[in-house]
This record gives structure tokens, C-alpha cells and sequence, in this order.
């Protein structure tokens, strides 16, 4: 799982088994750890709720949590929708955009294992045609 964070955006994107994980279990976390104590540790989890819509998230003792829909979960392992947006009022002047998305191989080169990311849609296949889910 990575996040992007940037001004009031947060974008998660999460591999195919981390998607089939969060389906079954309901729960992921990722830490970073800056030094000794919890104080010095930072987390960020994606957790299915049953009592929501749409995207939501909450900031806690040092963690970010994305919330998503229990039922959307776990039927995405099997759909070809690529993710989950939403904006969020968090204060009168202020909004939270999330987004959590599908990770794609990239089309460039990159040194980072993506064996598990998804298939980019607009990667040419073998025949010379492109994949065409998006």
C-alpha cells in the first residue's frame, strides 16, 4: 500500500493482494517508524466500515485511516472499477479529497518490484492491442 499525501489530498493505491486482503479482512496498515516510541511512529491503515456510502478518514494518534464502504471491499477484488474518490468538508472553508485506487504496473521504467500491481490498462499486449478495462 503508498500513499500520496499533497495540500488536503490523500491518495492510497493498494495491489492486487492487498485489495484481496482488505476484502477479506476488512483492514490495512502500513507503519513508519522515525525512532523509539509510539510517539515516533506514524501509520496509515484503509479500513471497511458497514455504517458507510462513501470514502471517509480520521487522523489519530499519529495515524491516517481511510474508510471505505464494507460492501464495495469486497466485491472489488472481482470488478474492474479502478477505485474510490471522494471530497470531504472538514471545516467550513476547508475540504479533504480522497482518493483510493488500484495499483498499476508503469509504463516506465522503475527499479520497484510491481509483480504484484495490476495489469496497466494501456499497456499494449503481445497481439499489439491495448488493455481497454478503464
Amino acid at each position: 500500500m503508498k500513499i500520496r499525501i499533497k495540500g488536503n489530498s490523500i491518495r492510497y493505491r493498494v495491489t492486487q493482494s492487498e485489495v484481496a486482503l482488505l476484502a477479506e479482512t476488512g483492514l490495512l496498515l502500513e507503519k513508519t517508524c522515525f525512532g523509539p516510541g509510539a510517539e515516533q511512529q506514524f501509520s496509515y491503515a484503509l479500513e471497511t466500515r458497514d455504517d458507510i456510502d462513501h470514502l471517509h478518514a480520521a487522523f489519530q494518534h499519529n495515524r491516517i485511516t481511510m474508510f471505505v464502504p464494507a460492501q464495495a471491499a469486497k466485491i472489488w477484488p472481482n470488478e474492474e472499477r479502478i477505485g474510490f474518490e471522494q471530497t470531504i468538508q472538514v471545516t467550513p472553508d476547508t475540504n479533504l479529497f480522497l482518493l483510493l485506487e488500484k495499483d498499476f504496473v508503469c509504463l516506465d521504467k522503475t527499479d520497484e518490484d510491481q509483480s504484484d500491481n495490476y495489469p496497466h490498462p494501456h499497456e499494449e499486449q503481445k497481439d499489439g492491442s491495448k488493455r481497454g478495462f478503464c
